[in-house]
């Protein structure tokens, strides 16, 4: 382990020694790919002995969407976690009160959302200090992550934690990258591009594939894309999570200072302990896990308005609605009937590639 310790700090030494410039790009492309790779070989536990997850940190994933939150010791994660679920986190004014993964789940417009409290990151979390690896692990299994700073201490505490999520292969708030990467047999490296490249030339392209020892591929960039977008390409292994920066303890802060953090994209000021803005916070979470509501309608009765079937933006088709109820649904299925603003009628008569739209009412028509 300290092995590959010292290689990544002699690597990181090596970039920030390192002008930037289109001199220097290539050797920093293949600065960052070795980087990555060390950073994988970091994070995958090793096949000697079993160490297991860690006692807590094993939750089980339920509900209909799951929310994290991480931040430093004590700026109030447990005392979130309380105000709005209702479970008894432990909370103390030291540092360190929370030592395994404390989840909650809280109820909003009919969908159940689970909140875990993570244990305090520390500095370093990504290189396997303190218990970083398993909090940042169960950060990765979740659909949205509440990055929960404190109001009186400085901002660079968000640029830490930022730097140990991107080392896990966390993304925040970013699309994945619109580059095609595909590997061949044989031709060496074809890169195509639709725009003007500021960053990735054939040579740069060529050196960060031959550290992956990928020698033919084609690769077409539809953007003006990085050395780190192309690596997370190869890699494979990011994830892509919205993120909202959660202050807390605004109450200490002045109302100038409030307006400017206001002013932030991505941030949701509150007060925890008052509970100041928790609804705006709740609001907010539902905007940015971007869920489906769908209401069912047995033949010859009123929609049940009360339990909606919960979807996620990317699998909205009746068919995912039908699997989500039951799975040997579809089977039976013959066509369903949909009222609401995905229908072009009411009701539209539709079949299982049907996008729906939020608060539709659906009609499941079986074979007889």
């Amino acid at each position: 382990m300290a092995t590959v310790m010292q290689k990544i700090k002699d690597i990181e030494d090596e970039m920030a020694r390192t002008q930037k410039n289109k001199a220097t790009a290539h050797h920093l492309g293949l600065l960052k790919a070795k980087l990555a790779k060390l950073r994988r070989e970091l994070l995958e536990p090793s096949s000697k002995g079993g160490g297991g997850a860690g006692e807590g940190f094993d939750v089980t994933k339920s509900g209909d969407a799951r929310v994290g939150l991480v931040g430093f010791p004590s700026v109030g994660k447990s005392t979130l976690l309380n105000k709005l679920t209702g479970t008894f986190s432990e909370v103390a004014s030291y540092e360190f009160t929370t030592l395994t993964c404390i989840p909650g789940v809280i109820t909003y417009r009919g969908a159940s959302i689970q909140l875990l409290d993570l244990p305090g990151i520390i500095e370093g979390a990504k290189d396997g200090k303190g218990r970083g690896r398993q909090v940042i692990s169960t950060a990765r299994t979740c659909n949205c992550i509440l990055i929960v700073l404190d109001a009186i201490k400085p901002i660079t505490h968000k640029r830490l934690i930022e730097k140990e999520l991107e080392g896990f292969g966390i993304r925040l708030n970013k699309e994945p990258p619109n580059l095609t990467f595909r590997k061949k047999d044989k031709g060496g490296i074809n890169l195509t591009s639709t725009v003007t490249n500021t960053h990735l030339d054939l040579d740069t392209v060529k050196a960060i594939c031959s550290e992956y020892r990928i020698h033919n591929a084609d690769i077409t960039l539809r953007y003006d894309a990085t050395a780190d977008d192309l690596i997370d390409v190869i890699e494979g292994s990011r994830i892509y999570t919205p993120c909202i920066y959660v202050v807390n303890k605004i109450d200490q802060i002045t109302l100038e200072e409030l307006e400017i953090l206001d002013k932030l994209p991505h941030y949701c000021p509150i007060s925890a302990h008052l509970e100041w803005n928790l609804d705006g916070l709740l609001e907010k979470i539902w905007e940015y896990l971007n869920l489906t509501r769908i209401y069912t309608k047995p033949k010859g009765m009123n929609p049940d308005y009360e339990d909606p079937v919960i979807l996620s933006s990317k699998k909205r088709t009746v068919e995912a609605f039908c699997t989500r109820i039951h799975k040997d649904m579809l089977k039976q299925f013959k066509y369903a009937l949909v009222w609401g603003s995905s229908a072009k009628h009411k009701p539209q008569r539709v079949g299982k590639e049907h996008e729906l739209e939020d608060e539709d009412v659906v009609q499941i028509i079986k074979k007889i």
